[in-house]
């Protein structure tokens, strides 16, 4: 397995999570232009690496493709000779472009998975959206869903407009809540708490909320409701909330969220 931008960050937290889980060392190439950056990369996970992405690829069976959007088209031009000729599986962790954009930059044929994980993928709790192009066989599908399930838990889509969904709930979210812990920092911090204390509560808060939600057998809704007592301080917050606007704040945010992702693939594909 070839990760082309192996040494970049999502690349590098995809590669430690399968050396982790038990992946082979030997059998994963990064490759990178900062020879530095590389060399440290690969001493420290173990893997082989490589200066040349084609010479890198030549005997590979997954290829993964690890760099900005705006470079991708370049780089499938470079590749798409040996690429064509051999038809690897593709995985892109790229966002934003569409299938059809790497069917014509590497050539008909080629199975492609379209990937898209989220930054907790760097501490091992990431979400990966999955799907499948034309050609992806269940090898191929079973070898994406390792890689994600390496960093995290993987969610195939049927259908190539999931994706913008899933950036919308998973590849976004975390800024989402991200947003709200500044937001009850800078409130405790007003109401008088040092900002460190502030910080520390509410991190750990929410690292116990999500820890809760996942091990508990009832729904969010049902866990919201077990805080709350009657006429209670957690009551009238919520009420807050809600008298706001907030979830029809967050509909309409996560609505722009995916609409932005699939005019971010029309103007990618051009």
């Amino acid at each position: 397995m070839v990760f082309i931008g192996g040494a970049g960050n999502m690349a590098g937290a995809v590669i430690g999570g399968m050396v982790a889980s038990g992946y082979p060392v030997d059998k994963i190439v990064a490759t990178g232009r900062n020879q530095d950056k590389l060399k440290d990369f690969c001493s420290r996970t173990g893997v082989h690496g490589s200066t040349d992405n084609l010479a890198a690829i030549q005997n590979a069976d997954v290829v993964v493709l690890s760099v900005k959007p705006q470079v991708m088209k370049a780089l499938c031009e470079t590749i798409a000779s040996e690429v064509s000729a051999r038809k690897p599986l593709v995985i892109t962790l790229a966002a934003g472009i569409p299938l059809a954009a790497y069917q014509r930059w590497l050539g008909p044929g080629v199975p492609i998975v379209r990937a898209m994980p989220n930054t907790p993928a760097l501490v091992g709790t990431g979400v990966t959206g999955l799907y499948a192009g034309e050609g992806v066989t269940n090898e191929h599908k079973s070898v994406a869903t390792q890689m994600a399930d390496a960093v995290g838990i993987a969610q195939w889509v049927e259908a190539e407009s999931g994706i913008d969904q899933v950036i919308a709930v998973s590849g976004s979210g975390p800024a989402y809540y991200f947003q709200f812990m500044e937001s009850m920092i800078d409130a405790a911090e007003k109401a008088g708490m040092d900002r460190a204390d502030a910080e520390r509560l509410t991190l750990q808060t929410a690292l116990g909320a999500a820890k809760l939600a996942v091990a508990a057998d009832v729904d969010v809704a049902q866990l919201k409701r077990n805080v709350m007592s009657p006429n209670g301080t957690t009551e009238r917050a919520i009420k807050r909330f809600q008298e706001g606007g907030l979830p029809q704040l967050v509909e309409q945010a996560m609505g722009d969220c995916a609409a932005r992702a699939a005019e971010m693939a029309k103007e990618l594909d051009k």
